[in-house]
């Protein structure tokens, strides 16, 4: 038989990160179809959406802790998606919220306790009852076991409110660095000068602004900023604006996706990422359709 067709569906761009930049696995099929009385043989050559486990496997492990994390490897996740503040003493740890309050068992603003103090509370304390214990781990102790037993990509997002000070950017890039993740690694954030400072003095290293709510050509604005994505809310997102993102060389990643028609919707989008707190719900779906 010989090949009729090559359907591609989605799409790559090639850069520095290699074949497929942070967008996409790709597989094929093959299967005949009936063209008159011959059969012809058509290729199905599909661009899978990757998933990237938000704050890890947050869904069933407690979030932005290592075992959120062993979990998002051990389901097969594409990449890991975690966020990051300063300690008192000025080292980089990963938790979600400017205070401790939330998920663990102390009270307090991350920025009050030395690195010491904060992993003396429980970070899992507080997920599923009591189930799991496990501390705030710092960005160092994360890279180490990301760079030495993974091949996925991290998504690092810089959690500040101000213009004035960018010691969190400067001490995670010198991290990213010493660990030579830069071609693993995107750094997104809600504070978008904090992303440009990024990309000032680590241009090699990836940025996405996150936004909530509507942009007009998004990837326009990420174009002028130096971004190569854009990280929308999920609801602020659709089909459409995914499609022209991506032809125009942005990757499209929404946040939070968890429930099965909104994942189906994304990766029929052809959407470069999906992030999410339910990677292994998200891979079953995602494998089931290809």
């Amino acid at each position: 038989m010989d090949i009729s067709a090559v359907v591609i569906i989605g799409l790559a761009s090639v850069n520095k990160l290699g074949i497929f930049h942070l967008l996409s696995k790709i597989t094929t099929r093959e299967y005949p179809i009936r063209h008159g009385t011959q059969a012809n043989l058509v290729k199905q050559v599909i661009i899978l959406t990757l998933i990237f486990a938000h704050r890890g496997a947050s869904g069933t492990h407690p979030e932005n802790t290592m075992l959120a994390f062993f979990e998002a490897e051990r389901v097969k996740a594409d990449g890991i998606e975690l966020d990051v503040h300063l300690t008192k003493d000025g080292e980089v740890v990963i938790i979600h919220d400017e205070t401790i309050n939330r998920t663990t068992n102390g009270k307090g603003y991350v920025k009050d306790f030395t690195l010491a103090e904060i992993q003396q509370f429980d970070a899992g304390c507080k997920f599923k009852a009591g189930k799991f214990t496990a501390k705030i781990p710092t960005l160092d102790e994360f890279l180490k076991w990301f760079r030495r037993t993974t091949n996925m990509i991290c998504n690092i997002e810089i959690k500040k409110t101000t213009v004035r000070d960018f010691l969190l950017e400067e001490k995670t890039i010198q991290l990213v660095k010493q660990y030579r993740l830069e071609d693993r690694v995107i750094i997104s954030s809600f504070n978008h000068y904090s992303i440009v400072y990024c990309h000032q003095v680590a241009p090699e290293i990836e940025i996405a602004p996150l936004y909530m709510e509507g942009i007009y050509r998004p990837w326009d604005y990420a174009k002028s900023i130096n971004a190569k994505g854009i990280h929308p809310y999920y609801r602020a997102v659709n089909a459409q604006l995914i499609q022209i993102a991506q032809k125009n060389g942005i990757a499209v990643r929404p946040f939070t996706v968890d429930n099965e028609r909104d994942l189906r919707y994304f990766f029929r989008a052809g959407t470069a990422a999906v992030i999410t707190n339910y990677p292994e719900r998200a891979k079953r779906i995602r494998d089931s359709m290809a």
